[in-house]
């Protein structure tokens, strides 16, 4: 059962936000949160999601999930969970955000999120990274501003999770030198021409839920301005996204030619995180992809 210190601070705060009387109802957890436990708060006033672990986990996090959750919304463009506040007892921390019931999708579910996505994309900055710095599931992600595309990739991306797995001994460190041959061709691989787009960070099927008008929901982010492609190349790693998603992202937001050549080099991201948070058969993946160059 969800701790009581939780229940009584998120009661509490409920009813600041609400400016109601609150009473508790019910709770029931939710599947899928590897990281953090999840559940469904029922009150008098309505249903609530809450995410919360033991205070000094991950310092943070919830806080940062706020701000990017917030830079979505404002995009005006996926339907995003409204998140209301985070907050802190004596043993834990907690995320509360808006409930989203789960419906059908709609016939037009993959063209929205298509054409939804790629509007999200034409939101630029005017360097790569962000304000500040997030998570990535349970792993810290390093935002710091940087003006070349393939400098923040290879720096705030690529280093940080290969130095990661090499020190911990998931990774045996003579694949640094096929890193260090990658690295040194990518300037003439990685596209430069387009501007940093505000990205969710994190897309994977897992991520992704239908609303109740049967609508795309997105939610789990790991928000930063970076290049769309390496979005794109996140969403057909694990695969779960139609075909019609990508015909209508396309209809909005052409890919530069050559996209496909460079979709695994993208995805040694996310490999590379997997690689530190589960190990095996993603070890593999990363040493044949960069085993190519």
């Amino acid at each position: 059962m969800i701790p009581e210190q939780i229940v009584e601070k998120a009661i509490q705060r409920i009813g600041e936000y609400t400016g109601k009387q609150v009473t508790f109802t019910d709770f029931r957890y939710t599947s899928g949160g590897c990281i953090n436990s999840t559940g469904v708060i029922t009150t008098g006033v309505g249903k609530f999601f809450i995410k919360w672990n033991h205070k000094d986990a991950f310092p943070g996090m919830f806080e940062a999930e706020i701000r990017g959750l917030n830079l979505l919304r404002n995009s005006g463009t996926v339907r995003i969970p409204e998140p209301l506040f985070a907050e802190e007892t004596q043993t834990y921390t907690f995320l509360l955000t808006e409930y989203i019931a789960g419906g059908l999708r709609s016939a037009s579910y993959w063209e929205q999120m298509g054409q939804q996505l790629a509007t999200m994309h034409q939101i630029t900055a005017d360097q790569f990274g962000l304000d500040h710095d997030n998570y990535i599931g349970s792993l810290p992600q390093k935002n710091d501003f940087m003006g070349n595309w393939t400098n923040f990739f290879i720096n705030q991306r690529l280093e940080i999770q290969l130095k990661r797995a090499v020190d911990s001994g998931k990774l045996s460190p003579v694949i640094r030198k096929a890193f260090n041959r990658l690295y040194t061709s990518l300037q003439g691989i990685l596209p430069e021409s387009e501007p940093p787009a505000l990205i969710h960070g994190d897309l994977w099927s897992g991520n992704l839920m239908t609303g109740p008008s049967g609508e795309p929901v997105i939610f789990d982010p790991a928000v930063y301005y970076g290049n769309r492609e390496i979005e794109i190349a996140f969403t057909r790693l694990f695969g779960g996204f139609d075909a019609v998603f990508y015909t209508s992202y396309e209809q909005i937001r052409p890919l530069t030619p050559g996209f496909n050549q460079r979709q695994d080099i993208y995805n040694l991201y996310p490999l590379l995180v997997h690689v530190n948070l589960f190990g095996g058969g993603y070890i593999s993946q990363v040493e044949r992809i960069v085993s190519r160059f």
